[in-house]
């Protein structure tokens, strides 16, 4: 059963977890497999749409998911982020996307520091938006993402994760 767990990256971004990582790290890693889609569709039912029913904001939010390029035939970080899909959040996909495709699984903080993401961000400015990802490890992909989302004058409330590595 999902808690929701609470991170502050950089000091400015907080990160609420589902899961501790070694709660679900066997079903994280069947993201690399076609059957990852359904159960990444399973975690996200369970958690990311639950949250977004008791979810309350003044105005529209968008969700963006963290390059959710396809890979095995599917976006595992675009399935949670439709799971997020209510009256206020708005799903939008393939708008922060990384020009960098080397892998960060299992790649130390000093690897991932000298290859960042160099993320492109091509949406609207002036928006609230919930990030999403489905790990929190180091934090630097969400730092970095955070960071470029900044410089077009978005507004991030919060990141989603299903799990954080921490725990």
């Amino acid at each position: 059963m999902p808690s929701l767990s609470h991170r502050v990256l950089s000091k400015s971004l907080d990160v609420y977890s589902f899961y501790k990582y070694s709660e679900i790290l066997k079903l994280l890693h069947t993201k690399h497999y076609y059957h990852g889609s359904y159960i990444y569709k399973i975690l996200a039912n369970n958690s990311f749409r639950k949250f977004s029913k008791d979810f309350e904001y003044g105005d529209k939010v968008y969700a963006i998911p963290i390059d959710d390029k396809t890979t095995s035939n599917y976006s595992h970080t675009a399935i949670l982020a439709r799971a997020l899909k209510s009256k206020i959040i708005k799903p939008v996909y393939g708008k922060l996307i990384s020009k960098n495709s080397v892998s960060y699984s299992k790649k130390s903080l000093d690897f991932r520091l000298k290859n960042p993401r160099n993320f492109k961000y091509s949406f609207k400015e002036k928006i609230d938006v919930i990030l999403v990802d489905d790990i929190v490890t180091t934090g630097t992909t969400l730092s970095e993402a955070n960071e470029v989302l900044k410089r077009h004058n978005v507004n991030i409330l919060f990141a989603l994760t299903l799990a954080d590595a921490k725990l």
